[in-house]
């Protein structure tokens, strides 16, 4: 398979899955972070004033990448997975996709969360990968065995 799997993770839930997924495909693995690491605090949804929380009601904030390094250019798709919050991705997610051009490509979503589903995911991330093909995905919490991983993986298109 010659796909990437970038992910983004606050706390530790999507790295897991993410590099599940890696290893069950074997496909290159990159971490989107944020330039400024989010803390406990940060992640407060509880706190309106939290930064996740004011960065979700802003659908136009856009933190800060730690860096722009991610080698999309040599993939056609890209499993991009996240943390769910407030029933979409996080707003860093609109910054990564914004800092590369996706023109062609697959991304296909997948994400992590305490109760809910995917949520207006894909609808919220299109306008940031114009040219994109943007797929729902499905969510990896839990344990998933290596196989049911790769069975996913290589049929996704076919769901």
């Amino acid at each position: 398979m010659n796909a990437l799997i970038a992910y983004f993770s606050a706390t530790g839930t999507t790295a897991t899955a993410a590099k599940a997924l890696a290893q069950a495909t074997g496909a290159a693995l990159y971490e989107i972070k944020p330039a400024i690491p989010y803390t406990s605090a940060d992640l407060d949804w509880r706190d309106k004033t939290s930064r996740s929380s004011v960065e979700m009601r802003d659908k136009h904030s856009r933190p800060a990448l730690a860096d722009t390094d991610a080698p999309v250019a040599d993939y056609d798709v890209i499993f991009l997975g996240f943390p769910v919050w407030w029933y979409v991705a996080p707003t860093i997610l609109n910054t990564f996709l914004e800092a590369y051009d996706f023109t062609g490509k697959t991304i296909v979503l997948f994400a992590t969360s305490g109760g809910s589903g995917l949520g207006k995911s894909a609808v919220e991330l299109r306008p940031s990968a114009p040219g994109a093909r943007i797929v729902e995905g499905r969510m990896l919490n839990g344990r998933l065995s290596e196989s049911e991983l790769k069975t996913w993986a290589e049929g996704w298109d076919r769901q």
